[in-house]
């Protein structure tokens, strides 16, 4: 993060005046009003907090220690493979025999009578987590337990119970686990709402090795995206969380579960106070499948996506700048069934607003294969509504670009040098980019295929030309153009200059 400075005596005024603000808001009203007062900048009276709504910091946090930590444990993880895979002996074996000779026999895979089977190699590894039913369920993060040969889990009692996988889900990184031994066993409950930001919280693990142990700390941030994933929605918390902390609970001062822990920030690999947590609405979602079906199904459109923009929406002669922008629709799929189309931009899911693209896409999977759904969708300006049944999210793919074809370049002022596509593609090849053109400030490279100029089906270099002066003509600010690169197909929208075309 970086900051602009600002100089002179006004610049020193306005930091005199931040800083009086900032005292203002957290003292009380009649403090506030004092510091302020008379100050032509702050005609408005200064936020303050009333002593009946603020939450008052707990003179300790022994009380939900005690009741919740019983149902906390520590997980360990047998790993076993069966042969020397990737490791030192496997790679001397692709090694020119000249050169495994200088090693002797000492990484040969081979004896005499044969080829010689290499012992099991076994690993270990530790984390946490926490039963969320009498019965012995357990939750715990995937990737603590998605190559265990052997689980077991030690209670706070320090009792060890051999455990094994119901089921996992790595695009959410949870799974669930349940011990072998009948009993009954202490557990904890999901919060049935979201933290607030600000909001303490107590995280209980196994961090190192170390059972038991207990941090604190406040909610930082929701919603965070840290590219674990697809549906990425974290809770950002700044209790100290480290290596071994993985699947084990953090909780709210009345002993809920707000979140799993599955991940921290850090360049040393230790805690800076930067740690992620799975929220609770999702956990609840997941384990619910986890337990009834052993995996996760998730509901399907069949759309490609992208946020939406200033840009884009200018581009597309629209005022808003939330929900999701169709970059294109598979044929057959739930989406093209309901008519939705390239172009279209979903704006609301069963009445709740789509806030962008990453948004739209957890909705959707959340949602069950096979629901209906009611989707509201802008297209030429205009609101449409349609229901689609929703599909089960298949396995991703993706498609690659073939040969180019032949230079013709078109006479165009977007630093662009066009011609038609390869025989057997739609739309127009971008063959030289001007890395100082505003077409280069948007991403598009050499490679691209130009698919859609304006909403329209373009073919030749003059039909983008055209596309760009109908844009013009119509008052647009900025061209929306469709484009297919080796990552997908997007929507690009280039801000025209008056002489453009």
């Amino acid at each position: 993060m970086s900051s602009t400075g600002q100089s002179g005596s006004s610049s020193l005024r306005r930091k005199a005046l931040a800083s009086a603000a900032a005292v203002a808001i957290v003292a009380s009203g009649a403090v506030g009003a004092a510091v302020l007062e008379g100050h032509p900048a702050f005609a408005q009276a200064p936020i303050t907090v009333s002593p009946q709504s603020q939450s008052q910091a707990p003179a300790s946090f022994a009380d939900v220690v005690d009741a919740v930590k019983p149902a906390v444990v520590s997980v360990k993880v047998m790993i076993e493979t069966a042969s020397d895979e990737g490791g030192m002996g496997s790679r001397m074996e692709r090694l020119p025999p000249q050169l495994r000779e200088l090693f002797g026999d000492r990484f040969s895979d081979r004896s005499e009578g044969g080829p010689r089977r290499q012992a099991p190699r076994r690993g270990q590894s530790q984390g946490s987590g926490f039963f969320i039913s009498a019965d012995g369920f357990v939750v715990t993060n995937n990737h603590v337990v998605q190559k265990a040969s052997q689980v077991e889990v030690t209670t706070d009692d320090g009792r060890t119970l051999k455990a094994k996988v119901i089921g996992s889900d790595p695009k959410s990184d949870l799974a669930l686990l349940k011990v072998e031994e009948a009993g009954t066993y202490p557990f904890v409950k999901l919060a049935p709402a979201q933290p607030r930001v600000g909001d303490w919280v107590v995280a209980i693990g196994n961090p190192f090795g170390l059972g038991g142990t207990v941090t604190s700390g406040i909610v930082s941030a929701r919603g965070r995206d840290i590219g674990a994933g697809p549906y990425d929605d974290f809770l950002q918390i700044d209790a100290s969380i480290n290596r071994g902390n993985s699947g084990g609970p953090t909780f709210n001062l009345r002993g809920e579960v707000v979140g799993v822990n599955t991940a921290i920030a850090s360049p040393s690999g230790g805690s800076v106070g930067l740690a992620f947590a799975i929220p609770a609405a999702t956990v609840e979602s997941v384990v619910a499948q986890l337990k009834d079906h052993g995996s996760v199904s998730r509901g399907f459109l069949g759309v490609q996506i992208q946020p939406m923009t200033k840009d884009l929406a200018e581009g597309l002669g629209i005022d808003r700048t939330k929900g999701a922008l169709i970059n294109s629709t598979e044929p057959g799929t739930p989406a093209a069934k309901a008519g939705l189309r390239s172009g279209d931009v979903l704006v609301s899911v069963n009445g709740q607003s789509v806030a962008d693209a990453r948004d739209l896409s957890r909705r959707i999977a959340g949602l069950k294969p096979g629901s209906k759904v009611d989707v509201v969708y802008l297209r030429d300006g205009r609101e449409r509504t349609t229901e689609v049944q929703l599909g089960e999210l298949p396995e991703q793919r993706s498609a690659s670009l073939g040969d180019r074809g032949g230079v013709e370049r078109g006479s165009l002022r977007l630093g662009l040098q066009l011609a038609p596509a390869p025989r057997g593609e739609d739309g127009v090849a971008v063959m030289n980019v001007d890395p100082d053109g505003p077409a280069a400030g948007r991403g598009i490279r050499e490679g691209d295929i130009i698919v859609e100029v304006g909403g329209k089906t373009v073919r030749d270099p003059s039909d983008v030309a055209d596309g760009i002066k109908a844009a013009r003509a119509d008052g647009r600010k900025a061209v929306l153009m469709r484009v297919k690169s080796r990552d997908g197909t997007r929507f690009v929208a280039i801000a025209l200059s008056p002489n453009a075309g």
